[in-house]
């Protein structure tokens, strides 16, 4: 018996560029960078003093004050940017089994700022006296439970943490449960609320980020030969995610088919990548192959591009060997040039950019290229500078995460 044909029928997203779907995809396409000084905190003592927050975002637009208190900010996000995707989606006002119904969510990191907020308490009070909301608050798992209580949502419900790849590996998880026939919808996405003196201290300590202060809009600068590591972000982005005949049934919109996700580890390193992307390489492979997909039939891959210098040389090294002579014929592109990284919340957004891709027939572009890096095939189409008019039938996210997790994702315009 085949596996259930699984469609995207709803879309949400808070970003560095825009705070919904539309106002994101419209930051894509005009190359809008969301980087710029840090606004959180005093960053004097920091190498890094800039990151993508969200603009124009009050959370009080969207949540009550009683429950912006209880939640961490990442909680906040999943539990926005999810109610855009269910509301995209017209699911409550459809006849469903809520207990068919599930939330998989991914974080790299979770509730930091709680964390790091409660320990400062402590340590100036020190005495042992903690909000009664620091573990929930805290715990990645929240993000789905939350949503979860919202709505009545009774399947199956659970975080993933992989590191950057988290949100990628939600969005495979719940493919894979409505194919078994375990679910009819499932909600899928992932959040993350680093941009935290901890979250700057931290990545600055592994000189994982970007130091170009002087010029913060230009710093995220994916395969670029002066690239000096990737831009913070922060937000969230939801896909919800439903078994055809289900959404055929209850006449949903349909943006597109998920046709397929692949996973692999690097097993080289704790952060570094694979030199020539071996792990790259397998994930893409194993992502095709469970689409059923030719490697002629992809017509654009978000790649993960993070700007480091490590990093964009081994994915572009593993795309031309998946890919082969193909490869030319690709549109390829970082959004994290613009979006900065959103760590467990990047597979999300970047899963979106390539629905709206084959939507729209529009290839966002990948902004601040200005030297080449001769590491780095000049001849593939990394979609410098700006969007490119494309159909695009089938499109190809990768995300890869601290410790070698690799996840990949393939979407296809509903035939």
């Amino acid at each position: 018996m085949n596996p259930r044909r699984v469609v995207v029928t709803g879309l949400g997203a808070l970003t560095p560029i825009g705070n919904s779907v539309s106002d994101y995809w419209e930051g894509l396409i005009s190359g809008k960078s969301g980087s710029a000084p840090i606004t959180y905190f005093d960053t004097s003592d920091f190498k890094t003093k800039f990151a993508c927050e969200l603009k124009n975002f009050n959370p009080l637009d969207f949540i009550e004050k009683k429950e912006i208190r209880r939640q961490d900010k990442f909680s906040q996000y999943a539990t926005i940017c999810s109610e855009e995707a269910i509301n995209d989606s017209d699911l409550i006002n459809s006849k469903f089994d809520s207990n068919r119904v599930g939330v998989i969510w991914g974080a790299g990191i979770g509730g930091i700022e709680t964390f790091q907020n409660e320990m400062e308490n402590f340590f100036s009070n020190k005495k042992p006296r903690f909000n009664p909301f620091f573990i929930p608050k805290l715990i990645a798992d929240i993000a789905p439970g939350l949503i979860s209580i919202k709505y009545g949502f009774r399947g199956p419900n659970f975080a993933t943490v992989s590191a950057c790849a988290s949100s990628s590996n939600a969005i495979i998880d719940a493919l894979n449960y409505i194919r078994l026939g375990y679910a009819d919808v499932m909600i899928a996405g992932g959040s993350e609320a680093a941009v935290t003196c901890a979250g700057i201290g931290g990545f600055n300590a592994m000189h994982a980020l970007s130091t170009r202060n002087n010029e913060p809009d230009k710093a995220s600068r994916p395969f670029d030969n002066e690239r000096d590591g990737f831009v913070l972000g922060e937000g969230g982005g939801c896909i919800v995610l439903e078994d055809l005949d289900h959404a055929i049934k209850r006449n949903a919109k349909i943006y597109c088919e998920l046709a397929g996700g692949g996973l692999s580890a690097d097993a080289h390193h704790m952060t570094a990548p694979h030199p020539e992307g071996n792990g790259a390489k397998k994930v893409m492979e194993n992502c095709l192959q469970d689409a059923k997909l030719n490697i002629d039939e992809v017509d654009h891959i978000n790649m993960h591009g993070t700007s480091t210098p490590l990093g964009d040389v081994a994915e572009s090294i593993a795309v031309k060997d998946v890919f082969q002579d193909d490869v030319y014929n690709l549109n390829i592109n970082s959004t994290k040039s613009m979006t900065g990284h959103l760590l467990g919340a990047a597979g999300a957004i970047e899963a979106i950019s390539c629905i709206m891709a084959i939507k729209h027939g529009i290839i966002p572009p990948t902004i601040n290229h200005f030297n080449h890096d001769e590491n780095i095939d000049p001849k593939l189409n990394f979609t410098f500078t700006s969007p490119q008019k494309k159909i695009v039938d089938v499109a190809m996210s990768n995300t890869f995460g601290f410790g070698g997790h690799n996840a990949c994702v393939i979407f296809r315009k509903l035939d």
